[in-house]
């Protein structure tokens, strides 16, 4: 496996719609920077977020996750509250090849604010908007701002294709259209 540069993100953005949409260079005036950079590229949080709260005191389950446990929010800006997360989504929607397998990073802006993004790699050959989880590890409340970079996606090619990609096994988080909660 090797890292690929900015060249072959292009390359693959443009020939074979990787990312969509795609910003072949990076913005940085005025805005947390996002697009292409040397070895990966900046994606953008949408304004569409999910608060978590603890209204209804339930227990967080992955196995039984309630939705009653987050609060819808459209904004340009999203206030997490302190300590606590939401969860996001991407602007970007990704098409991963089947011999290339990412890892999504949080961008260092955020990250010496105390608010951590988490994202699991994208397998090969899954696609669609990321669910991005951006967690407040502060006791002030954190402003993310939607439009704007968020973490990083770096992209690893293999010489070979793998035997089974996310898309042969069916992935439950296949083609997602937006912020999708966890699922069993």
């Amino acid at each position: 496996m090797s890292v690929r540069p900015d060249s072959w993100i292009r390359r693959m953005s443009l020939e074979h719609k990787m990312i969509e949409p795609f910003t072949d260079r990076q913005i940085r005036e005025g805005v947390i920077s996002y697009g292409v950079s040397s070895y990966g590229y900046d994606i953008r949080v949408a304004d569409e977020f999910r608060i978590f709260t603890n209204v209804n005191s339930t227990i967080v389950d992955p196995k039984k996750f309630d939705a009653r446990s987050l609060v819808d929010y459209k904004g340009d800006v999203c206030i997490i509250p302190p300590n606590s997360f939401a969860l996001a989504r991407s602007i970007e929607y990704f098409r991963i090849p089947r011999n290339v397998l990412t890892i999504c990073v949080g961008k260092s802006t955020y990250a010496r604010c105390g608010i951590i993004v988490n994202v699991t790699p994208f397998e090969p050959e899954w696609e669609g908007f990321v669910t991005l989880e951006i967690s407040n590890t502060t006791p002030l409340p954190a402003k993310i701002y939607a439009n704007e970079g968020l973490c990083q996606v770096i992209f690893f090619e293999s010489s070979d294709p793998c035997e089974i990609s996310y898309k042969d096994k069916k992935g439950k988080y296949q083609a997602q259209g937006g912020i999708v909660l966890p699922r069993l």
